[in-house]
């Protein structure tokens, strides 16, 4: 089974990104997701952004990761 976490995205550089899971700063890639802006939710997965959610989708998913504490 593979777990993916959501995450904002804080900055975007050179195929890079800074976001921000749950209060924890990582800088992962961001090669396969096109359009990524600083405000986007993405799920991230083995240090690469997979895929853009929603911002509602991302704060459901922290929810319920904030619930699993």
């Amino acid at each position: 089974m593979c777990v993916g976490l959501p995450a904002k995205v804080a900055e975007v550089r050179d195929g890079m990104a800074v976001v921000d899971a749950s209060g924890v700063k990582r800088t992962i890639s961001a090669e396969l997701v096109e359009d990524l802006n600083p405000g986007d939710y993405v799920m991230v997965h083995a240090g690469l952004a997979i895929a853009k959610i929603g911002s509602d989708d991302g704060d459901e998913a922290e929810q319920v990761m904030a619930g699993l504490n």
